[in-house]
């Protein structure tokens, strides 16, 4: 299982930064790409037992949720405020 997790993490990182390099329409998956390699380190550290990696994934991972909700995929545990126009007063 460790094999796994540290080939997954490693591929899906791969993918994420390719996508996110060739900045077309799909470049926004490149975050839920990060996201799922995020993921397996994670949980490759862990097996590992090193806590540094894992912290670093940890903090990879806080920016892989801001990455793709700034690309527009809908989090359910984020309520973003609403804009609304404000009125000019002259």
């Amino acid at each position: 299982m460790i094999d796994f997790l540290e080939w997954a993490g490693s591929l899906t990182s791969l993918l994420g930064a390719f996508l996110l390099a060739t900045h077309t329409r799909v470049s926004r998956y490149g975050w839920l790409a990060f996201l799922v390699a995020n993921i397996a380190l994670v949980g490759f550290a862990f097996g590992i037992e090193r806590n540094g990696l894992l912290l670093q994934q940890l903090g990879f991972m806080a920016t892989s949720v801001l990455g793709a909700y700034r690309a527009g995929f809908p989090f359910p545990f984020v309520h973003a405020p609403r804009l609304t126009k404000t009125r000019s007063l002259s």
